[in-house]
């Protein structure tokens, strides 16, 4: 048995701790109604075509590419149901099962082609497995409206302390992983990418002629890197939380006006909310309802501490592989050294958001080995051209692209054949440069996650530090 004064009894006593469960109720409420808006964009927008249905050719996630594409009126299907499985999380009912199919068809999704992969979405599909496992339900519910009229419940409800800490090191670790990345001298000395992206808004009103400015640009690299890095510390502490919030606000707001960066902006304004006290909601509600006037504050949720049994012992093991994992996932770029910006080796899942201003040209030479004739092969025979922009400066997905052609020219009789690639790829305003060997025959390289020796290594020199030009 363990004693009462034990290290994990202590830990289980603190985990377990239960706290007003406002805090929660409402992230249910505004990631539902954000996630439903999300769905409905790609009904409307006609994204569900031309991302998935149009091309004829797909990108797999390594490991994943046995996840088909549904036909397209259920793919349309899915998505209906996904913004009304949205809606049903955000107004909690029938959260259990709703919370977990939505998951599931988010998840399905994501891995339907890689070269739609954004940092938003995948935080979408992992707050969503969190709130299917929460007990996100239990406060400002139908679900519990329901339970108190069938079950006589009480209409105050509390969650463990643990779900707190877990929310908040997920979204802690996008603010801190996306500040660390910023850490280099692309961003901090020569202001790059954001000197470009900058230079393509001086139309816009009041802004736009501050964008003309040469140090503008570097003065917001330093800004962007100095909010990321510390946001999560200010909104920790008590005194500082209401200003930090403004701050935030303003900051998602702004990058919302001034990039294409999707529904990223307001998943982090609803993200920063698990910062303040829990019972911020109710607080909130009391003030709004007694017009600003002094409310007594209600006493403490109260409960008793589970002991540590192995079903607490099994949880806590599960959300120590999450968190290790969430971490290992960022920091697994610095085992292939060089440049992740240029590589892409560790890239993605590792919160590098909006790092590289980054494209180019790839073009194929097919080569029979028995007659040794050559063919230059144009991606765009295959693709899109958003899939052949994403392509053409990520090596794994030219990789990808080279086995598909090598296989269907094998099936038609023409194998065997060897497969190279010529590359011009420039990141962040340097001059174009080769990005994968030209020597080496693709179609002979597997596909996995060691160090990929057939990637050349990156332009020594810095990127551009000259003003936007009109």
């Amino acid at each position: 048995m363990v004693a009462a004064s034990s290290p994990l009894e202590r830990l289980n006593a603190t985990l377990q701790r239960p706290v007003d469960g406002a805090w929660l109720g409402a992230l249910r409420i505004l990631y539902g109604a954000a996630l439903c808006v999300s769905m409905l964009r790609f009904i409307v927008y006609g994204w569900i075509d031309r991302l998935f249905l149009e091309p004829s050719f797909r990108f797999a996630y390594y490991g994943f590419g046995w996840v088909e594409m549904l036909p397209g009126p259920q793919l349309h299907a899915l998505f209906y149901a996904l913004a009304a499985l949205a809606a049903c999380i955000s107004i909690g009912f029938c959260f259990r099962a709703a919370a977990l199919l939505f998951a599931l068809g988010l998840s399905y999704v994501q891995l339907l082609d890689v070269s739609t992969y954004l940092n938003h979405y995948y935080l979408a599909a992992l707050v969503a497995w969190l709130l299917a496992l929460s007990p996100a339900h239990r406060v400002a519910s139908v679900d519990a409206c329901l339970a108190r009229r069938l079950g006589g419940a009480t209409t105050r409800a509390s969650v463990a302390a643990g779900w707190l800490y877990l929310f908040r090191f997920q979204f802690g670790i996008v603010y801190t992983f996306a500040g660390l990345a910023k850490a280099q001298s692309d961003w901090l000395v020569h202001g790059q990418p954001l000197r470009i992206w900058l230079g393509a808004r001086t139309d816009l009103p009041v802004l736009g002629p501050l964008f003309m400015i040469d140090w503008v640009p570097l003065a917001m690299s330093w800004a962007g890197f100095l909010f990321d890095t510390t946001i999560v510390f200010w909104l920790s502490v008590k005194r500082t939380r209401l200003a930090a919030y403004a701050v935030v606000v303003v900051f998602h707001v702004l990058t919302r006006l001034l990039f294409p960066i999707g529904m990223f902006p307001v998943i982090m304004i609803i993200a920063a909310l698990v910062f303040f006290e829990p019972s911020w909601p109710r607080e909130l509600w009391r003030r709004i309802a007694r017009r600003g006037s002094a409310a007594p504050a209600e006493p403490p949720p109260t409960g008793s501490t589970p002991r540590v049994g192995p079903a607490q012992v099994v949880i806590f093991a599960v959300a120590v592989c999450y968190c290790a994992v969430q971490l290992g996932l960022p920091l697994r770029a610095h085992l292939y050294g060089g440049n992740v910006l240029w590589h892409e080796q560790g890239m993605r899942f590792a919160w590098r958001v909006m790092l590289r201003a980054k494209g180019g040209s790839t073009e194929l030479i097919v080569r029979e080995v028995r007659t040794g004739k050559e063919l230059y092969v144009n991606p765009r025979a295959y693709l899109t051209g958003m899939q052949e922009a994403e392509m053409s400066s990520q090596p794994d997905l030219i990789l990808q692209l080279a086995h598909h052609v090598r296989d269907e020219l094998e099936r038609r009789g023409r194998g065997p054949v060897e497969v190279r690639a010529i590359t011009h790829v420039s990141l962040n305003g340097r001059r174009a440069a080769p990005l994968i060997d030209p020597a080496i025959d693709l179609g002979r390289v597997r596909d996995s996650s060691a160090p990929a020796p057939w990637i050349l290594p990156a332009p020594s020199d810095p990127p551009p530090h000259t003003r936007p030009v009109l």
